[in-house]
């Protein structure tokens, strides 16, 4: 069952972060025309587009994305309650669809933020996918730059924001403590 539990739940995060991703890009205005955008945006329109037509942008916002985000985690967390045998509560379950999207959230910062760093230690030249790495993170990196001094070339800027997810991730799992711990 435990193998079971992990296929599905490895299929509905994949998912759920390209799905994130695309909202992410969208609204970092980063560059549409970039492989790795497009691989994102043919990946999820087929579920966007409909969404869209109910839904519209707010604010430059692309709420569809967002709403899809949390449909795949509910989708994800029923799944899992189903094939574990768990006693249906909707309540919990639509807490733990909501949880779950945050905290995913947090883990696509977390893991761009550690491939942004590793790419700038070994990229040689222009790479397409740590271009529109530098647009999604900068906009959180900037701040941090502005505060921190210069470091004799040591950019600390990732590191200090990488502490200060983990940080929420830990106060928000001490606040909002799921039923089911599936994320």
């Amino acid at each position: 069952m435990n193998a079971m539990q992990f296929l599905i739940s490895t299929l509905f995060d994949l998912f759920l972060m390209v799905v994130l991703l695309r909202f992410w890009l969208q609204w970092a205005k980063a560059d549409f025309y970039n492989p790795m955008s497009q691989f994102v945006v043919k990946a999820t329109s087929f579920a966007v587009k409909p969404l869209r037509k109910i839904i519209p942008g707010f604010g430059g916002l692309d709420l569809a994305s967002l709403l899809l985000a949390f449909f795949v985690a509910l989708a994800k967390i029923s799944t899992l309650v189903l094939v574990s045998h768990y006693i249906w509560n909707t309540p919990h379950v639509f807490m733990d669809a909501f949880i779950t999207t945050i905290f995913k959230i947090f883990n696509l910062v977390l893991w761009i933020l550690i491939i942004r760093a590793i790419l700038s230690w070994v990229s040689q030249g222009y790479n397409p996918i740590e271009a529109v790495f530098h647009q999604l993170t900068e906009p959180m990196l900037k701040p941090i730059r502005k505060v921190l001094p210069p470091m004799g070339g040591l950019d600390l800027s990732v590191l200090i924001l990488i502490i200060a997810i983990q940080f929420l991730q830990i106060l928000l799992s001490g606040v909002l403590i799921p039923s089911y711990i599936f994320y």
